[in-house]
């Protein structure tokens, strides 16, 4: 696997002039042609399958799985819906040579987030990549400089960055006046995990899945979405479903980084293997405004009813979104207006990202705007895991005065797997 890789990163130094072009470059003569991807991780990446399928001009030629029974799903879902051959394998790295290999969508674990994003810009493809982009900040840094060294599109998987464009845009509009402060609210109602004793799926290639990642213990018992839960893989619920409405409060808000960051909560609801809180509250200073995430994902709070996934508050009432509808209230909650966009799906994000391949649209969601809001994430999981009040620097994110924060910015990787721009 080390040989592998190596040989992934020395490609970059042979490839032709014409991998290297510049995007707008590249994208001139992508405009009519069919466009040949990869999808990589056929958990969350079945939805990506699904969504192109569904989309013209675009052949899916390689898929790669650690799981053979999902690979064998996903071959045969492209199989009998596209018709024409679609290869498979356990590692992406053997079909980064391909040359006629326009894009790769990364559906992978977190952690695999930013190595595999850099060894495919490194082989010269565009890259979709799904949120958070990156397990920690170090590798959110890594990811956008790589995009600008290499000249690849790069857009990660926050949907709601197209489903709700309108949205925005009316709030930006003043339909409420200039907003100070909003919410976002995540409810759920997740199992125990339990205690790590399921016995390993037939044929799973934990090597490859547990890639850059150092050995700690035992993960067969969560390698398909537990993994989230444990602090050495994932980003808790934070960067898994805190990222999407966070991103849009940071955009509704016309902000970048905050001054300052709290994170209180706790695991409250089972004693299992968890580590990740279940219940909890991350709060944002930006100055002039502010924004928090409230999350409670064993409990659904279904007496609750909150107004929508995200909600700002402004001098002139009150503007909720779901999805990609949203209502206008005025200071007494009486409602007075409301709207809708399109919508759209997976598709529409994806399809976004295809067309600014072909130089027919721009990025809904480019990596260094998607990963400013990532970082309020991991900034807020400092703050957590530190129990600190987290301050930073509102031009560039970077953590103020905490040496135990420090200590999280970035991990270690296994030897021969080091992630480099």
């Amino acid at each position: 696997m080390h040989i592998t890789r190596r040989s992934a990163l020395q490609r970059t130094a042979v490839l032709s002039a014409g991998a290297l072009l510049p995007s707008s470059l590249r994208a001139a003569n992508a405009a009519g042609k069919k466009l040949r991807v990869a999808v990589v991780a056929l958990g969350r990446g079945y939805a990506h399958v699904s969504a192109l399928l569904a989309l013209p001009d675009v052949e899916i030629v390689y898929l790669a799985e650690t799981d053979p029974k999902r690979l064998e799903r996903g071959l045969k879902a492209v199989t009998d819906k596209q018709g024409s051959t679609c290869k498979g394998a356990t590692d992406f790295r053997t079909f980064l040579d391909d040359k006629e290999l326009d894009a790769i969508f990364i559906a992978t674990p977190n952690f695999w987030h930013t190595p595999a994003a850099l060894l495919a810009m490194q082989a010269g493809k565009h890259v979709y990549v799904e949120k958070p982009g990156s397990q920690n900040p170090h590798e959110a840094e890594m990811i956008v400089a790589a995009s600008k060294k290499y000249g690849r599109l790069v857009q990660m998987g926050n949907q709601r960055r197209t489903w709700m464009k309108e949205a925005i845009a009316a709030l930006h509009a003043g339909a409420i006046g200039t907003p100070t402060f909003a919410r976002a609210f995540y409810y759920n109602k997740r199992e125990a995990i339990g205690q790590g004793k399921l016995k390993a799926d037939a044929g799973l290639d934990l090597n490859i899945w547990q890639g850059p990642v150092p050995d700690e213990r035992d993960m067969t018992p969560y390698r398909h979405y537990d993994w989230h839960w444990l602090w050495h893989w994932g980003n808790g619920e934070m960067g898994n479903n805190g990222i999407h409405t966070l991103d849009i409060l940071r955009w509704g808000l016309q902000v970048e980084y905050p001054t300052r960051v709290t994170y209180n909560g706790g695991r409250y609801w089972f004693a299992d293997k968890q580590e990740t809180p279940d219940t909890g509250t991350a709060v944002y200073d930006f100055g002039k405004v502010g924004c928090e995430w409230v999350q409670s994902s064993c409990h659904q709070r279904s007496a609750e009813k909150p107004l929508g996934e995200v909600v700002f508050y402004g001098e002139g009432g009150t503007f909720a979104i779901n999805n990609n509808a949203w209502t206008i209230y005025d200071g007494k909650g009486t409602k007075t207006g409301e709207g809708k966009g399109p919508g759209g799906g997976d598709a529409a994000h994806m399809g976004n990202f295809l067309e600014a391949i072909r130089g027919k649209a721009t990025l809904n969601s480019p990596i260094e705007e998607g990963q400013k809001s990532t970082m309020l994430c991991h900034l807020a999981n400092i703050a957590y895991r530190t129990n600190t009040v987290v301050k930073c620097d509102p031009k560039t994110g970077k953590l103020i005065d905490n040496p135990a924060g420090e200590k999280l910015w970035q991990r270690e990787y296994r030897k021969g797997w080091e992630p480099k721009v």
